[in-house]
């Protein structure tokens, strides 16, 4: 019994992070998990005491900690000379090699 809970915690933590590295779906997935945190309707529901506050305390910091790697990615592949051209029109300021 065990095993099998640690899988599907796993495997959500897989999927939740893949999804949240998806552009596409990445806001969708945020609103989502926002909603469900303010939600009454809960897996485990918070009248609970402990037991109704730990699932959505895991799920807060999974969102916070994804999104917090995912602006820090950003943030690093910003500062790398040569960045996308996207990163470009931010800074005017090009180098042209002869």
């Amino acid at each position: 019994m065990n095993s099998s809970m640690n899988n599907a915690i796993g495997s959500f933590y897989n999927w939740y992070k893949a999804t949240l590295r998806n552009t596409k779906y990445r806001w969708v997935l945020v609103l989502g998990t926002l909603i469900y945190l303010v939600s009454p309707i809960d897996i485990a529901p918070d009248f609970l005491p402990i037991i109704g506050w730990v699932d959505d305390g895991l799920l807060a910091t999974l969102l916070v900690t994804e999104m917090s790697q995912i602006a820090l990615e950003y943030l690093n592949k910003r500062k790398q000379p040569g960045a996308s051209s996207a990163d470009s029109a931010v800074n005017p300021i090009t180098t042209v090699e002869i």
